[in-house]
């Protein structure tokens, strides 16, 4: 059975006093979650130091919200693998839809990005997903292999998670049936050619939602945004009922 992984994705939220409160509500939450379950917080870099600090020799694991390709250089507003690793970082979000959305990151930038973590023993979440406008126009699966092809090239399939996310979900309050989202993460697993790949689904994920995406065959974990904000609904999303426990 492959690993659950269940990641919070802070985005630009959170000061460093911010995130130690959150701590404070959230980890009493956790301290009987099931052993089966990866849970990640993906704070801003600003808070990295301060939740690396505090959450030593726990369980929940921390990721970056993204890194760039090269170890150092002339990059202004960037951050390298090993500033990540010096903060006990071991997932690392690239191709997330706002990157590619707001700063137009390429297929070809993502696998870059997803490279360099690799080389520094971070696990990189590659984010793939459709515009609204594609969704619409029934490009879905076109877009989704080549997102795949290319964001996954050269990549070791054992040392990464894929995170599904369309576009249209994320942040609207829409969240794509979870049947749907099921059937668009089988087709990444077998495009993948790896069949024990990790796949999340991303996009308005709640507490409300959780138990049905958990349900499905090809759905590993979730990447949560705005949910992940709130330690009662995160801790509620962590804590999903699975099949065996209904």
């Amino acid at each position: 059975m492959r690993q659950a992984f269940i990641a919070g994705n802070w985005k630009m939220h959170m000061t460093c006093a911010a995130a130690l409160r959150f701590l404070e509500d959230f980890l009493p939450q956790v301290t009987e979650t099931p052993t089966d379950r990866t849970v990640i917080l993906i704070p801003p870099f600003t808070a990295l130091s301060s939740l690396s600090s505090a959450m030593h020799g726990g369980r929940i694991r921390l990721g970056a919200q993204n890194v760039h390709w090269d170890g150092d250089g002339a990059y202004t507003g960037e951050i390298s693998a090993p500033m990540l690793t010096e903060h006990g970082v071991r997932y690392v979000i690239v191709g997330h839809s706002e990157p590619r959305k707001y700063w137009c990151e390429t297929d070809e930038a993502v696998n870059r990005r997803a490279h360099a973590a690799q080389k520094e023993g971070l696990t990189p979440i590659v984010c793939i997903g459709e515009s609204l406008e594609q969704h619409q126009a029934g490009e879905t699966d076109a877009v989704i292999h080549r997102q795949v092809e290319a964001g996954l090239e050269g990549l070791e399939l054992d040392s990464l998670v894929v995170a599904y996310e369309p576009l249209w979900a994320i942040g609207t309050g829409q969240t794509c049936d979870a049947s749907e989202a099921n059937r668009i993460c089988g087709l990444i697993r077998q495009w993948s050619g790896n069949p024990e790949l990790t796949i999340q689904y991303g996009g308005s994920v709640k507490p409300g939602t959780i138990d049905e995406l958990m349900h499905q065959s090809h759905i590993d974990g979730v990447l949560v945004g705005g949910a992940s904000l709130d330690p009662d609904a995160f801790a509620r999303i962590v804590n999903y009922q699975s099949f065996q426990e209904n």
